[in-house]
């Protein structure tokens, strides 16, 4: 379990660019902060403290959302860490969080499906994907797939949207398809004030590449 759902969002579902919803100019400064320390906590730390560095950043989040209700961002955002905790903690205690999140991306695109370029149809596809299914979790082929295609037709220059569809194909096996996205993903321009989220997850389109190039040679 705790290996599944760790390539949940490894970091990252984010993952993310940021968008400021108009009228929430406050909003911006505080999902900047959760998404820096969102990406220390992910490619920077491991074991117990990790754990315990993305449980606090979720009591972060809580607060970021209640003072911004109406607006999608902080949902996304929560939604985002939650999955990765659930990925560091592991056990029965990862399928709830994992839950949690499904719900947080689920208020997010009832308020602003086009919120943060498209990034809660990223992240709950990614869900569907990972999560295992029906009877332990939610997890659906069909419904992961729906989800990263709506992604893809919001932001298809995306490094995120990009890579996790690549991470679906792979999944499929359908391994020259996944390349090609992973390519375009590769080239993806780099993302304001994200840089160490952006070299993690240049990282693992490299990686993934990699194995995409093992897997047809063989």
């Amino acid at each position: 379990m705790k290996h599944t759902i760790k390539n949940i969002m490894a970091s990252s579902v984010a993952l993310i660019a940021l968008t400021a919803s108009s009228g929430w100019a406050g909003v911006t400064e505080e999902i900047s902060t959760l998404q820096k320390r969102w990406a220390e906590i992910n490619y920077q730390m491991e074991g117990d403290a990790q754990s315990e560095a993305f449980a606090s950043l979720a009591t972060e989040a809580d607060a970021v959302v209640s003072k911004y209700p109406d607006n999608a961002a902080p949902l996304i955002w929560r939604g985002i860490i939650k999955s990765t905790y659930a990925g560091a903690k592991g056990g029965l205690g990862a399928l709830s969080l994992v839950k949690s999140s499904k719900a947080d991306l689920e208020a997010a695109l009832a308020i602003d499906p086009q919120a943060l370029d498209g990034s809660a149809y990223t992240s709950l596809g990614t869900l569907y994907c990972h999560v295992p299914g029906w009877p332990i979790g939610f997890g659906d082929d069909k419904k992961a797939e729906k989800m990263l295609l709506k992604a893809l037709a919001i932001n298809p220059d995306g490094i995120d949207s990009n890579y996790f569809y690549a991470d679906y194909l792979i999944g499929k096996k359908r391994y020259q398809d996944a390349r090609a996205y992973l390519l375009k993903a590769k080239k993806a321009a780099p993302r304001i004030n994200r840089p160490l989220a952006d070299a993690g997850r240049q990282k693992e389109i490299s990686q993934a590449l990699a194995v995409i190039e093992q897997k047809l040679g063989s």
